[in-house]
């Protein structure tokens, strides 16, 4: 889908502005990322507050020393990731690695760290280095999704929520020691507790978890439901047939590193999340990459993924500003946490 079909017809845009999903302001910077980031933090946090996401173009971010400077003008306050569901690199200013994800493989669209009980309001991604091909970070409104999906499956999740297991080894995806900063079993289950994940240690040392959370939420800033989780992405049926063929065969169909069910514990069907990626793929719209690009994405009204790509590709994070769960609460009843 091209970013065009979200242009106005009749009304040309700003000199410096476009508006569309990403919105995409064009920046010059001077040589000064950092100051432009301070002089127009406002305009910047406008945007992304009406359009749920801005590309700034024309920054010029090309190192991680630059991406912390402007990341710490932009935003309240920058945090390090818990219960990360894959391995990435934390730099110094509040920087962390993508995701470590195999390039042939897409990341479907997802909203980052759905389910934890904190999670980022504001996610920052800063182009270092594009790749040669793919590698698009593409972005998909929540509340446009949530529309588009029938009304039986809305009313269920919104009723039940959604569960995610999860299995942890040292081969496939986040490790226990990455995934909870520790390897001290004691501070692992106190966090637990305090995250409301059940846990149940395997005879072979690993972590087996479980945590119910919800699939629609309210905006914690305008209360518009958003469909918020990680459903479709962490679903076997998302992988890619030889993979999921791989991890069954090696982990059983109970072992997989990470699945998704109803929140009563039935399971998603592959039919379900077929239409959820599908509806996913009717609302993305896709910008490629240019050198020094920053992207603003608002973590819950709007939803992320990443093409597959081939070519060395460093794209920069920050994960920002945290809201809790018990924040975005439906008006309409209570939810389930």
């Amino acid at each position: 889908m091209s970013l065009s079909k979200f242009l106005p017809k009749t009304v040309p845009p700003e000199p410096d502005f476009c508006p569309g999903l990403p919105a995409v302001l064009r920046a010059e910077a001077g040589g000064d990322p950092a100051g432009w980031a301070s002089t127009h933090r406002e305009t910047v946090r406008r945007l992304v507050a009406e359009y749920g996401a801005v590309l700034v173009r024309g920054l010029g971010l090309a190192d991680q020393a630059a991406a912390a400077a402007v990341f710490g003008r932009l935003t309240d306050l920058l945090t390090t990731e818990r219960e990360a569901f894959a391995p990435r690199t934390a730099y110094p200013g509040g920087v962390h690695s993508s995701t470590e994800w195999p390039p042939n493989q897409p990341m479907c669209m997802h909203h980052e760290l759905s389910y934890t009980l904190e999670f980022p309001g504001l996610l920052l991604f800063a182009c270092v280095s594009p790749p040669s091909s793919g590698g698009v970070t593409g972005v998909s409104d929540s509340t446009a999704v949530l529309a588009s999906l029938p009304a039986d499956l809305r009313t269920r999740f919104e009723r039940d929520g959604w569960l995610l297991t999860r299995s942890f080894n040292d081969e496939i995806g986040a490790s226990v020691a990455e995934a909870f900063g520790t390897e001290d079993r004691s501070a692992i289950e106190e966090y637990c507790r305090a995250n409301r994940i059940e846990f149940e240690w395997q005879p072979d040392g690993g972590l087996h978890t479980r945590q119910r959370r919800d699939a629609i939420v309210g905006h914690p800033v305008t209360g518009r439901p958003c469909w918020f989780n990680q459903i479709a992405f962490l679903n076997e049926w998302t992988m890619a047939p030889e993979v999921h063929e791989y991890l069954v065969d090696v982990y059983g169909a109970d072992g997989l590193p990470f699945n998704t069910r109803f929140g009563n514990g039935d399971p998603i069907g592959e039919d379900i999340v077929q239409l959820l990626n599908e509806v996913y793929e009717e609302h993305t719209v896709r910008e490629p990459w240019q050198a020094g690009d920053l992207l603003l994405v608002d973590n819950v009204r709007t939803a992320h993924s990443r093409d597959a790509y081939e070519g060395p590709r460093e794209v920069l994070v920050g994960l920002a500003d945290p809201v809790r769960l018990s924040d975005c609460s439906l008006a309409s009843e209570g939810k389930n946490q």
